[in-house]
C-alpha cells in the first residue's frame, strides 16, 4: 500500500483533510505515509454526524445491531493479510503479533454482539410497577493508543455500537493507518455518522475531549494523559471511561518448576517489545529460587530475536516511537547512573529505528526508578523476597492497581493471595489474558470503570428508572 492515499471516514464519506502529517516506519525511523491532520472544522463534521446518526442507530433493534458488529468483523477477518503488513509497517510488532492483534479485534467485535442489554424489574406489586431499562448515552469519543491499534478500538467500538450509540474513533498519531483503512473497508456497513474515524497529530485529542458535542469519553493510553482527558471532559461532565498505565508486580513462588516458568515469565513481561499496560513490569522470585530461575530467564532472553517485524523469526520489534524509545533509554541510564546490576542489556541498539536490547536488572532497590515507574518497554527488574506478607505490601506499594500475577503450584494459596492484590486483574500461572465476557479494569491511578462483559457494556449505557402507580386516577 505504498501509495495508497488514505482518508478519514466522515458521515459514511471519504475525506482527505486539509492537512496531513507523517507516519514513521518504527524499524527504520523513516516516514513512509501521509496521514490527515484533522482540522476543527472536520471534526465538528464528524461529531455533527454521529449526533445526527444517533436517533435512528438508537432506534434500530438490538438484533440488526448484533447482525452488523458481526458483518464489520468479517469485513475485517477477510483483509486480515492486508492489515496486518500495514499495521507491523507502523507499529513494528511482529507480523504473527499484528495478525493477532487485527484477528482480535475482529472475535472482539463478534463477542461483543452476544452481550444482552438488562432490564431489572425491582417491584412489580398490587400498587406499583418499577423497571430499570439500559439505553445508549449519544455519541462517544473512542481514543485509541499506538500499542495494540485494533483490538482496543474493538474494546470501545463492539459494546458502544451495540448499545445503540454512535461513534467518533481517533487512533494514535504514531499508529493511524491500520485504523483509516478500517474504516475505508468498513463504509458502506452502517449507516451513514454512526463510525466516524479521524487521525490527526498531538492538538485532535484536546479537541475531541472538549467538544461539546461529545458525550462519553473512552479512553486508553497513559496515566498522565487520562488526567488531562478527565479534566478536558470535566467542562461538560461528560461520562468517562480510562483505561490506564500499570505497574504490574509478578509473584513467584518457591513452589514453582523453574524450567518449565521461565519461558512464560519472559513472555509475560517481554511480548509486544514490553510496550503493554499489563505486561509485568516488576517480578518478585522468592529467594529460595531467585538465582535459578534468573539464570533461566536470561539464558531463555538470548535465544529471543529482536529485529524489524517484518522479518521472519522476529519475536520482539521496535519501540513503536521516538518519544517513547528516549523515555525508556532514560530509564535504563538512571539504572547505570545508580550502578545497579544488569544481567542482560542496558545498551542502546547500534542499527538504525527505535530498537532497545532486551534489558534485566539483578534485583534494584525498591526505590529505583525502574521499580517504581512504568517503563513501557523491554526493560525488566527482578527482585527478590522471602516473606509473603513483605512481597504483598510491596506489591500493593504503587499508585497503579491494573493487573497482578501469581505464580504457583499451591492453587489455593494463589487465590487467596489473589484476594489481597490490589489490582483489577489477577492471573495465576499465567498472564496478559482477557476476555469480551469479563470486566477488565483499574484500581487507583490505573483507572475509571471497566471495559469487556456485561459491565463493560453498562459502561456506554445510561439508566433510566421507570415507577409506575398501578392504583392511581387521572
Amino acid at each position: 500500500m505504498a501509495d495508497h492515499k488514505f482518508t478519514m471516514t466522515i458521515n459514511g464519506k471519504a475525506v482527505a483533510g486539509t492537512e496531513t502529517f507523517g507516519v514513521e516506519n518504527p524499524a527504520t525511523g523513516e516516514v513512509f505515509a501521509q496521514a490527515p491532520d484533522c482540522s476543527k472544522a472536520e471534526l465538528d463534521a464528524a461529531v455533527a454526524a454521529a449526533r445526527d446518526a444517533f436517533p435512528a442507530w438508537k432506534a434500530t433493534p438490538i438484533a440488526r445491531r448484533r447482525e452488523l458488529l458481526n458483518v464489520m468483523a468479517g469485513i475485517i477477518m477477510q483483509n486480515v493479510p492486508e492489515l496486518s503488513r500495514l499495521l507491523t509497517r507502523e507499529q513494528g510488532k511482529p507480523h504473527p503479533d499484528a495478525e493477532g492483534d487485527v484477528g482480535g479485534g475482529a472475535f472482539w467485535l463478534m463477542e461483543s454482539s452476544r452481550h444482552e442489554i438488562p432490564e431489572h424489574v425491582s417491584e412489580d406489586s398490587a400498587e406499583r410497577h418499577a423497571v430499570t431499562r439500559y439505553g445508549p448515552i449519544g455519541v462517544v469519543a473512542a481514543i485509541v493508543p499506538w500499542n495494540f491499534p485494533v483490538i482496543l478500538a474493538a474494546f470501545k467500538l463492539g459494546p458502544a455500537l451495540l448499545a445503540g450509540n454512535t461513534v467518533v474513533l481517533k487512533p494514535a498519531p504514531t499508529t493511524p493507518l491500520t485504523t483509516l483503512r478500517i474504516g475505508e473497508l468498513l463504509r458502506g456497513v452502517l449507516p451513514d455518522g454512526v463510525l466516524n474515524v479521524v487521525s490527526g497529530s498531538d492538538r485532535l485529542g484536546p479537541w475531541l475531549t472538549a467538544h461539546k458535542g461529545i458525550d462519553k469519553v473512552s479512553f486508553t493510553g497513559s496515566t498522565q494523559t487520562g488526567k488531562k482527558v478527565m479534566e478536558s471532559a470535566a467542562g461538560s461532565l461528560k461520562r468517562v471511561t480510562l483505561e490506564l498505565g500499570g505497574n504490574d508486580p509478578a509473584i513467584v513462588m518457591p513452589d514453582v518448576d523453574v524450567k518449565k516458568v521461565a519461558e512464560d515469565l519472559f513472555w509475560a513481561a517481554f511480548r509486544n517489545t514490553g510496550q503493554i499496560c499489563i505486561a509485568t513490569k516488576r517480578m518478585y522470585i522468592h529467594k529460595d529460587i531467585y538465582e535459578p530461575l534468573k539464570a533461566a530467564i536470561v539464558e531463555y532472553a538470548k535465544t529471543v530475536k529482536i529485529g524489524d517485524g517484518a522479518e521472519q523469526g522476529t519475536q520482539i520489534g521496535p519501540i513503536q516511537n521516538s518519544a517513547q524509545y528516549k523515555r525508556v533509554l532514560e530509564l535504563i541510564q538512571d539504572a547505570r547512573d545508580n550502578g545497579y546490576t544488569f544481567l542482560i542489556g542496558g545498551e542502546a541498539s547500534k542499527v538504525p529505528g527505535y530498537f532497545v536490547p532486551i534489558t534485566i536488572l539483578d534485583n534494584p532497590p525498591e526505590s529505583a526508578r525502574i521499580v517504581q515507574e512504568e517503563q513501557f518497554g523491554p526493560v525488566l527488574p527482578l527482585l527478590k523476597f522471602d516473606n509473603l506478607d513483605e512481597v504483598i505490601g510491596r506489591a500493593n506499594d504503587s499508585e497503579y492497581g491494573l493487573g497482578a500475577s501469581i505464580w504457583s503450584s499451591d492453587i489455593d494459596r494463589a487465590q487467596d493471595i489473589a484476594t489481597r492484590l490490589q489490582a483489577g486483574t489477577v492471573w495465576i500461572n499465567e498472564s496478559q489474558h482477557l476476555s469480551p465476557h469479563a470486566a477488565f479494569g483499574g484500581f487507583k491511578q490505573s483507572g475509571i470503570g471497566v471495559e469487556g462483559g456485561p459491565e463493560g457494556v453498562l459502561e456506554f449505557c445510561q439508566a433510566q428508572t421507570v415507577f409506575t402507580r398501578k392504583s392511581a386516577t387521572a
